[in-house]
């Protein structure tokens, strides 16, 4: 019996979850090749290592005027404010991160402390729409680091905005359907019903995505083997950890080993040890994070990260072992 492989994104604007998930297995058949997996190359891409899903949702955070990502130009939608000051909040803690880094060149040193006086200014600027545009101005400052210079993946600061207002929404448990299902839970159960309830599912989750399917995984059943998250924002402290459910963070009871990966480049993934305030489940099993190394200007895609050896080669060890071959 294949194990069942479930890829979960995180933030952006609508995509085609076919092309994805194409994206994501070349770049971790890449990252394979590099890991001496070469011979299992063409189980993984071809379809018989494991049944492979994409798990897509970014549908549901399209909304009248949003144009999938944000607001529209010159409207605000109900809440926005709200969460842009979420976003803001996301942004300073890690802006702040950063800036503990002693590694930092004085070029980033000046941006990151341009950046964080835009925004928490220091005469405490508020308003309507302020929060919104605090984080678009110091985003228009951020795109210029390396691993989010303007170019190489982020647009615009006003559409990196939208999208990072994704967590926001989600973590918010709001947005409610007709029939009152709101919009945390209806991307839970777009992850649920990619998992295999009765045989392992190897879950390798993105940024938003890495919040997701932590929730998700607390209510399966299954055995999970291996989970693997990049680019986490779970150990953004203010904005993200204290909204993460349920509480105290931990371990979900269905995994069996936590890889946590993240790069230095990766604004996203603030205080990205998330082993120091994961507990562990009751089979000792919590995260292990480790740091890679991408090369170009923008670091954050799944595909960046998949396409390390050290990401590759434990996905594919525990699909092979999963499969029993």
């Amino acid at each position: 019996m294949k194990p069942r492989l479930v890829f979960v994104h995180g933030i952006g604007g609508p995509r085609e979850a076919g092309a994805d998930l194409d994206e994501w297995l070349r770049a971790a058949a890449h990252g394979a090749r590099a890991a001496g997996h070469g011979s299992r190359l063409s189980g993984l891409t071809g379809g018989w290592a494991a049944d492979t899903r994409f798990a897509y949702y970014g549908d549901l955070f399209r909304t009248a005027g949003s144009q999938g990502t944000g607001s529209a130009a010159g409207s605000a939608r109900p809440g926005e404010d709200e969460e842009q000051a979420l976003v803001a909040e996301l942004l300073l803690e890690a802006v702040d991160e950063r800036l503990t880094d002693p590694a930092l060149t004085p070029t980033e040193l000046r941006v990151l402390r341009h950046a964080r006086v835009q925004l928490a200014p220091p005469d405490g600027a508020q308003g309507a729409g302020a929060p919104g545009r605090h984080v678009v101005n110091a985003l228009t400052s951020l795109l210029a680091l390396p691993g989010l210079r303007a170019g190489g993946g982020w647009l615009s600061a006003r559409l990196t905005a939208g999208m990072l207002g994704q967590v926001a929404r989600y973590l918010n448990r709001g947005e409610p359907d007709d029939a009152g299902v709101t919009l945390d839970a209806r991307v839970r159960r777009r992850v649920a019903a990619s998992l295999d309830a009765d045989g392992p599912t190897v879950v390798v989750a993105h940024s938003l995505g890495t919040v997701v399917a932590l929730e998700t995984l607390h209510g399966h059943q299954g055995r999970v083997p291996l989970l693997i998250t990049l680019g986490s924002p779970l150990g953004v402290r203010t904005a993200v950890l204290p909204r993460v459910r349920p509480q105290p963070l931990a371990t979900p009871a269905c995994v069996d080993r936590w890889l946590n990966f993240w790069d230095r480049d990766d604004i996203v993934a603030a205080r990205p040890a998330l082993e120091r305030f994961v507990l562990p489940n009751a089979a000792a099993a919590r995260p292990v994070s480790a740091r890679v190394d991408s090369d170009g200007a923008w670091v954050h895609p799944a595909a960046k990260y998949l396409a390390q050896a050290a990401v590759a080669g434990p996905l594919m060890e525990a699909l092979t072992a999963a499969s029993g071959s």
